[in-house]
């Protein structure tokens, strides 16, 4: 088992200072063996509503829940909604913190729920796949394979943990199916399995592009709108990413629709037929992967306030803008040998005001293309190897 030093760590001190807190993340992300760190399945105040002995022990929850003293965790707690309302009540009864630990599938029920009955109690912490600080922590140092690895199968435990990449690529597809075919349903989502697996695949050959719902309607012969509907369900599932527009007033028509990213490659692999690394990088598509896997890896351990992409109708454009405080920070991914300044990024610096621009590529060099504006390959933005000390955007 790869440990999630950094993860526990944040979930400890979430359950140290709030009352209660949601674990939310997609199906097999590790939520429930991170639970596990913070309390034994075995205690009695450990429910896990897919078993069926707990959840018929929840079958009277006022009497079962209201004496235990202590954190009480409720694993899938997105499975019994009609919850919410006593969970507000007995955390009401003091404002002593870790009082509930409730991990649940990422499903737009939960998240409403969550913010309408528990609104000010508790603290959301996501979970999600593997990093590369997290796999670089566990063994030892980050390396070629490491990457490639993570890049091919995502960073769900499971599919990167396969004993091979066929096992994983199979864990992936199935991975796929449940989410279309049992989550969803059981989410609440009220989609049909066959057309929102046949949307998935289409989006899956759009990863990295502006979105526009029009071709998928007039292929799938929907309305736009319904469209808009199946790609804010797979974003509210956390398995899609709308990077959103900034706008700039600088008297230049912009892009004002979103980015669309899959939040993991292994998924986006598994729908476009990927299976090894010959196959991804023979593939068509596999330079906006990669900028797609860059990107997740830099969010995850950037952390930043805020992030945007931003593209002019004349052509200049920046693939993540972060913010802050009152920094700016400008990110293009480049999968090329040796990335070089172009107009696009001058552009950038100058519209946008960048107090620093990082070109982030998969090479082992890093080099100053001007003052501000620096080239680092993907593995510097680890911890162990942070960028130089005029960099804020990384967190150590």
């Amino acid at each position: 088992m790869i440990k999630r030093h950094a993860l526990e760590a944040a979930l400890r001190t979430a359950v140290s200072r709030s009352r209660g807190v949601v674990l939310l993340g997609p199906r097999q992300s590790g939520k429930t063996t991170l639970a596990q760190q913070i309390l034994p399945r075995d205690s009695a105040n450990y429910f896990d509503l897919e078993y069926p002995p707990h959840a018929q022990r929840l079958e009277q929850a006022t009497q079962t829940l209201e004496p235990l003293a202590g954190l009480v965790v409720i694993d899938e707690v997105q499975l019994r909604p009609g919850l919410f309302p006593l969970l507000r009540t007995l955390m009401d009864r003091s404002d002593r913190p870790g009082q509930f630990l409730l991990p649940g599938s990422a499903a737009p029920a939960l998240m409403r729920q969550a913010g309408e009955s528990l609104l000010g109690r508790v603290e959301t912490l996501e979970v999600a796949g593997f990093d590369l600080a997290e796999l670089s922590a566990a063994e030892g140092g980050c390396h070629d394979a490491l990457v490639q690895q993570l890049w091919l199968r995502g960073g769900f435990p499971r599919a990167y943990l396969a004993a091979n990449d066929q096992d994983s690529f199979v864990w992936r597809i199935n991975a796929v199916a449940d989410h279309v075919r049992v989550d969803m349903p059981q989410f609440g989502i009220n989609i049909a399995a066959p057309a929102m697996l046949r949307f998935w695949t289409m989006l899956a050959h759009y990863h990295g592009q502006v979105w526009s719902a029009a071709p998928f309607a007039q292929s799938m012969g929907v309305s736009e709108p319904t469209i808009r509907r199946y790609l804010d369900t797979l974003t509210q599932t956390l398995m899609v990413r709308q990077l959103q527009p900034w706008h700039e007033n600088l008297g230049k028509r912009q892009v004002k629709a979103p980015k669309i990213y899959f939040r993991d490659t292994g998924l986006l692999h598994a729908l476009m037929g990927v299976r090894t690394r010959d196959d991804l990088l023979a593939h068509p598509h596999h330079g906006a992967s990669w900028e797609g896997f860059a990107l997740e890896q830099v969010l995850r351990l950037a952390r930043p306030d805020e992030a945007f992409f931003w593209a002019t109708h004349q052509g200049a454009e920046l693939d993540l803008l972060m913010l802050r405080g009152q920094q700016r920070i400008g990110v293009e991914f480049k999968r090329a040998d040796a990335p070089r300044i172009t107009p696009s990024m001058r552009i950038a610096l100058d519209d946008l005001k960048l107090d620093a621009l990082y070109v982030v590529y998969p090479g082992r060099h890093r080099y100053r293309l001007s003052d501000r504006v620096e080239v680092v390959p993907l593995w510097a933005l680890l911890p162990t190897h942070t960028f130089s000390a005029e960099t804020k955007f990384v967190s150590d």
